[in-house]
């Protein structure tokens, strides 16, 4: 066992650091995300059809203050990133000058930027399968088996933001089954852990049962409607998530993992971690969690390279700067349309156009006479959140993924102004309809909202116990 280098605390704290306070100046930039408003307005629970209860929890508490203290967790968990980015190079044999590499380098990336923006689960993903894989790493090169113990106490907190953590464990164990070393799955200290994160996971695990496993109902729901996009997307999101200069050196961590015999593992996990997600057809982001520990075997490998001449300085500088015009709301909004980024960048469109919606939604709202008692109907969470936040005083509802079961229009509502893409359908479940107005944020940026009608809808035709059902969906 070799000793690990010193801590490169100086580099790695200021590129932590200079992280931090990018995205803390540029939390406000255009809006909230449509994410973000959504879970700000669901109640606390224990879970949720779509996700497990952390991040709703934190945006309720921490949403009605504006997007820069909603945005403090996820500006926290990207720097954390970070910094256990460059001590996993440290781990790996890295000295000063890898740990540099490796913190600055990942600093500059979209995961980074993008995922600590806005505060998502992909936030707290962000931090936490790098830390998982830390423990593992460290507990492998270093001797130091009670670290399993913390990996997967770690690993357990991660299933309250999302259960995708267990694809990271299957991987890792698979990977010890197929390419060893083997005796670590009969290790106490392994099968510790492993039970460890099993038992934190357990309240999570009770709610999937209770309720018939929403997690699965809505994986196969996001498969539905996604699965043509993510199958090809994600072979391009692999590229462009840490940058195509990085690629190689990504890459190169790949080789460097499979070169050692105790972790060898990782490249199964990867492996494997691809192979679901191309599978489940869900969403295409998910193997960008086990990245960051592939750069930083990458750079550790190619540290001597990197260090020679210009060339790769300009590469990492040049791949920070399109990451932080792409990932961060630099421009102005009003000339956004005017780019790619809004189609490079979902979460920059959907974050555009939020108050002038509503707005609009309430302009048609206050128009009928009070003696209506009109509620507002949209057809997706980011509308309904948005005209919470904006509107409190104006009754919203919605079908879409848990707001579908946090309430609905009382059996006496018989007015509705309904917003969005399900009118066409929702037109047929009310005697008359009449669109008043169609949204528009005045920026040209495309999004979701962009264009979709804002009707008033009289007289169920059937009660809303009967209606009520007929606008469920999960996307």
């Amino acid at each position: 066992m070799v000793a690990a280098a010193p801590v490169a605390r100086r580099s790695v704290a200021a590129a932590a650091l200079t992280v931090f306070v990018v995205l803390t100046l540029t939390s406000n930039g255009y809006g909230f995300d449509r994410d973000e408003l959504y879970f700000a307005m669901l109640h606390p629970a224990w879970g949720y059809v779509d996700q497990p209860p952390l991040v709703p929890l934190l945006a309720h508490a921490l949403g009605g203050s504006g997007p820069w203290l909603l945005r403090l967790p996820a500006s926290l968990c990207a720097a954390g990133s970070v910094v256990v980015t460059a001590l996993t190079a440290r781990e790996l044999g890295g000295d000063a000058r890898a740990q540099a590499w490796t913190a600055w380098g990942y600093a500059g990336t979209s995961a980074v930027l993008t995922f600590g923006h806005v505060l998502l689960t992909s936030s707290a993903d962000l931090l936490l399968w790098p830390l998982v894989s830390l423990l593992v790493i460290r507990a492998e090169l270093r001797h130091r088996p009670a670290l399993w113990l913390v990996a997967g106490a770690v690993a357990g907190a991660a299933t309250y933001n999302k259960l995708l953590i267990g694809w990271l464990l299957a991987g890792l164990a698979l990977g010890y089954l197929l390419v060893g070393p083997r005796d670590r799955l009969r290790s106490p200290w392994v099968i510790g852990g492993s039970a460890l994160a099993l038992l934190l996971a357990v309240p999570n695990l009770a709610y999937q049962i209770a309720n018939g496993w929403p997690q699965l109902e809505m994986g196969q729901a996001l498969a539905d409607n996604n699965a043509d996009f993510t199958r090809w997307f994600m072979w391009v999101f692999l590229v462009v998530i840490l940058g195509p200069p990085l690629v190689v050196v990504w890459l190169a961590g790949v080789r460097e993992l499979w070169w050692r015999p105790e972790l060898r593992c990782f490249v199964v996990a990867f492996g494997l971690v691809v192979g679901l997600t191309f599978g489940a057809a869900a969403q295409p982001h998910y193997p960008a969690f086990l990245m960051p520990t592939l750069f930083a075997a990458g750079v550790v490998a190619m540290v001597d390279q990197l260090d020679r001449g210009w060339l790769w300085r300009g590469l990492f500088a040049a791949n920070a700067a399109v990451s932080l015009v792409v990932s961060l709301p630099l421009l102005p909004v009003g000339v956004l349309a005017r780019t790619p980024i809004p189609d490079m960048n979902i979460v920059a469109a959907d974050s555009v156009g939020w108050p002038a919606y509503v707005d609009q939604i309430g302009a048609v709202h206050d128009s009928l006479p009070a003696s209506d008692g009109a509620v507002v109907v949209t057809s997706n969470y980011g509308e309904a959140g948005a005209i919470a936040h904006y509107r409190p005083d104006v009754a919203v509802y919605s079908g879409q993924n848990s707001l579908y079961d946090q309430a609905r229009p009382a059996d006496d509502v018989t007015t509705v102004v309904f917003v969005g893409g399900q009118f066409e359908y929702a037109e047929g479940l009310f005697a008359s309809c009449e669109i008043r107005d169609r949204l528009d944020s005045g920026t040209d940026v495309d999004n979701e909202e962009q264009g979709v009608p804002v009707a008033v809808c009289r007289d169920p035709l059937e009660p809303w116990s009967n209606t009520w059902p007929r606008l469920r969906h999960l996307d």
